[in-house]
């Protein structure tokens, strides 16, 4: 009796392993093409839609940002993943060096209103989700994945649009206009036209590099990944987790590497906040290299200098975007400084950033106007 019931014990168990393994296998592969443009996001195997989930296939690895970039309040699933054997070259102030063969993948989504259609919550990006195995796509409206890979010639951005149904979504390279209804805590709608960049529209961001023009990511730098992120097996540092993975070399520990303060954190310092929101919103394009830096209006994490701040700086050629204010930032005075006037539009022809957004950030004009009246002085 014992051996008989210790031979179906051990079927069982044995029958549990091999379906186990036959679930692994059937997860395709990630599929990087070294050419060419796949007219689907389902052919690069990243991510797929099963048991109701938007899920991660094996080696495609989720992670944050401490402070993130602000597209119109859309919620964001981002991943990385790298060839077997290849790693990023870990750098403290960069971007990290990628291998020929990275694909960073984007999911841009809302969670979905109360009374169904067309409404999503205006709500702030907390994080994705993924307990359970990845997104309840019941609980959240997919608008689109965009990817950024590494070829041998070098990074290409290639942006998907969901379907209604959210089974599929399909490469859209002249881009594409979405009307939506944000829903705020109170009850309140406000429409957004969401854009989906063109190919061309995203070397507004990502060409960092005016003398080179070349597409590079932005987030993965030390200080904006320097944060917990909650994995399935726990709590982990994303740094510590990629160096684990074998995603990256060379890193430091999480403790003495560069870490930027979360914006919505109010027990951070103010200034710390402010310009982690206007390095990771901003900074792209107004530093020394990059398409702002005409402007002399520079906002990366690494400038310092006042007056390339916006501190009593006098506008260059920004015509109607002054607001017929005189200086980017007047110290005490938000309702006088141009920086804000900007932020606060929706006004093609004035707001800033020029891409990514329709409507207004309220709460990142809240931190800005907050950080702006601390400042004491006098521009003269």
């Amino acid at each position: 009796m014992r051996k008989t019931m210790l031979r179906c014990v051990v079927g069982v168990l044995l029958s549990m392993l091999l379906a186990g393994c036959a679930r692994e296998a059937a997860a395709p592969a990630v599929h990087f093409f070294a050419e060419g443009q796949p007219p689907t996001l389902a052919e690069w195997n990243l991510l797929r839609v099963a048991d109701g989930r938007l899920k991660l296939n094996a080696g495609v690895v989720p992670y944050d940002l401490n402070t993130p970039l602000f597209s119109d309040y859309a919620h964001k699933l981002r991943t990385v993943w790298m060839p077997q054997g290849q790693a990023a070259q870990y750098r403290a102030d960069q971007v990290f060096d990628f291998p020929v063969g990275t694909v960073f993948s984007k999911t841009f989504y809302y969670p979905r209103g109360p009374a169904g259609g067309d409404a999503v919550l205006r709500s702030t990006d907390e994080g994705p989700d993924l307990r359970g195995g990845g997104l309840e796509l019941a609980k959240v409206r997919l608008i689109e994945t965009r990817l950024l890979l590494r070829r041998k010639e070098g990074w290409v951005a290639l942006p998907y649009v969901w379907n209604a149904e959210q089974t599929e979504a399909r490469l859209m390279r002249g881009g594409a206009l979405i009307s939506l209804s944000l829903v705020a805590a109170d009850g309140q709608r406000e429409t957004a036209e969401y854009q989906v960049p063109d190919q061309n529209q995203c070397a507004g961001c990502h060409g960092i590099d005016m003398k080179s023009k070349a597409l590079q990511p932005i987030g993965p730098k030390a200080r904006h990944l320097n944060r917990d992120f909650a994995y399935d097996d726990g709590l982990n540092n994303q740094i510590a987790r990629w160096t684990r993975t074998g995603y990256l070399r060379g890193a430091p520990a999480a403790a003495i590497a560069p870490r930027d303060a979360n914006w919505r954190d109010p027990k951070a310092n103010l200034d710390a906040r402010a310009r982690a929101y206007l390095d990771i919103n901003c900074g792209h394009c107004h530093s020394p290299k990059g398409p702002g830096n005409t402007s002399g209006l520079w906002l990366d994490a690494a400038t310092r200098e006042p007056m390339r701040l916006g501190r009593c700086k006098l506008p260059i050629a920004a015509g109607k975007g002054t607001g017929d204010f005189r200086h980017d930032i007047v110290p005490g005075k938000p309702d006088e400084s141009i920086l804000l006037y900007r932020m606060r539009s929706d006004d093609p022809s004035v707001m800033m950033p020029e891409l990514g957004r329709s409507v207004v950030h309220t709460e990142g004009v809240r931190l800005i106007r907050d950080w702006i009246a601390a400042q004491q002085g006098q521009c003269g």
